[in-house]
């Protein structure tokens, strides 16, 4: 078998940066769908290879590195239990919009609806007009209050006795110890 670009010998059609193409097969295989599936997405433009279409009888579809991702990504979306009209309609909003790297997205999903997450705190419900939603990164916000709080004063949640003597402020390193100090008394 003889070393072969897979388009025929010409590079300019292997994307900008002269990688490879992959056949449909190889890509249903890498992406774990059936080729029948493949050829539907792309028949109905879901997902169109963006090295080579199929231009008539004999041609072959010709799938970059990037739209197998996107090929995964839709796969995961079915998966996870997004129906593909659903799917479908967050990728049309998605290329409404440009944003032509369809691979660039994090797209998240609760199973019925798909979102695009932004930013950690940016999220848009693709399936409602790119209305925009929030997400709430909690591990971001603990460590976002402990920062705020560092140079705050704290008092016992439950009343003192008079004259027992805790330190209105322990220091960083007492703090933990102030705190069981004060769950045992309490």
């Amino acid at each position: 078998m003889h070393d072969q670009p897979l388009a025929g010998g010409d590079q300019g059609h292997l994307g900008e940066d002269g990688s490879v193409g992959y056949r449909g097969v190889t890509a249903c295989h890498a992406v774990g769908i059936s080729y029948r599936q493949l050829d539907y997405w792309a028949r109905t433009t879901l997902v169109v290879p963006s090295i080579r279409d199929a231009s008539g009888s004999g041609t072959q579809r010709l799938y970059s590195f990037r739209d197998l991702v996107v090929l995964k990504v839709v796969k995961r979306l079915l998966d996870a239990g997004v129906s593909l009209q659903n799917i479908r309609r967050a990728i049309e909003t998605l290329r409404s919009r440009g944003v032509d790297d369809l691979a660039g997205i994090t797209l998240i999903s609760d199973g019925t609806t798909v979102y695009e997450c932004r930013s950690p705190e940016e999220v848009v419900d693709l399936l409602q007009g790119g209305q925009g939603v929030f997400g709430i990164a909690i591990g971001g916000a603990f460590k976002e209050i402990q920062g705020s709080l560092t140079n705050l004063p704290a008092e016992p949640a439950s009343p003192q006795p008079v004259g027992t003597d805790l330190p209105a402020e322990p220091a960083a390193g007492d703090e933990l110890a102030a705190r069981r100090a004060r769950r045992r008394a309490g």
